[in-house]
């Protein structure tokens, strides 16, 4: 792809997913825009075993924007990098095509293994600010990792994945479209979790305050004693006086 190309097919992508951009100029200002740029060219240099230059040209852009990307990392078409400053790719990543990766993002290993150590993101992923991505497995078609999520296993096409350690909470056939860019209105199973105990917890409360009104009843009624009763224990004690 030549330059002219790829800048058209950025302002593009830029413009369909980022309401803030004004104008086609504004792209050239993008963070996103200038590390893929610099990534293109580091990549071609890594793979021609020119290590040293590409790692430079990686490591100056890291410095100009932000973002991290390893040359050797293989990245498809359609990649934006909202804002970015934290965004970290590492070596043996795969991205596919129109994925969406959003501040502080982490596709990385967990160890010193060799071979394939990082995460592949399939088409139309979406990995929202703060979501680390760690290990050597699959994040399926159209799926969606929430904010602050730490994702250590595989997950299948079309889902949603939140927590720590993150796990599936909805999963369709339905393709999520690349301008969906919701990262609020995600399931929260923690929350609804709460909500549960929360619930729980007043009718507890309210089954102890019967017990304890129920208690009173039972006590107070123990002690009671009714009049002719108490007369008939003063004759008794006349008589034995």
């Amino acid at each position: 792809m030549g330059l002219i190309s790829y800048v058209k097919e950025e302002i593009q992508v830029i413009r369909e997913r980022d309401p803030a951009i004004k104008s086609n100029w504004e792209v050239f200002l993008y963070p996103s825009f200038k590390v893929i740029l610099s990534y293109r060219v580091a990549h071609r240099l890594y793979r021609k075993k020119h290590y040293f230059l590409a790692r430079w040209v990686s490591q100056r852009a890291v410095r100009k924007t932000g973002i991290e990307i390893h040359p050797g990392a293989r990245i498809g078409k359609g990649l934006f990098i909202d804002h970015g400053t934290g965004v970290i790719i590492g070596e043996t990543t795969i991205i596919g095509n129109n994925v969406t990766l959003y501040q502080g993002v982490t596709l990385g290993g967990t160890g010193k293994e060799k071979g394939k150590r990082h995460p592949t993101l399939k088409d139309n992923v979406m990995v929202s600010a703060g979501a680390k991505i760690l290990g050597s497995f699959t994040i399926g078609e159209n799926s969606k990792i929430g904010a602050g999520s730490v994702v250590l296993k595989e997950v299948p096409p079309n889902c949603t994945v939140v927590g720590v350690p993150g796990r599936v909470v909805r999963m369709g056939d339905q393709k999520i479209p690349r301008s969906d860019m919701d990262q609020v209105h995600l399931p929260d199973p923690i929350s609804n979790d709460i909500r549960e105990l929360q619930k729980d917890n007043i009718r507890l409360q309210k089954k102890v305050k019967e017990l304890e009104k129920h208690m009173r009843c039972v006590r107070d009624n123990s002690i009671e004693i009714r009049p002719d009763e108490a007369g008939e224990d003063k004759e008794e004690n006349h008589e034995n006086l």
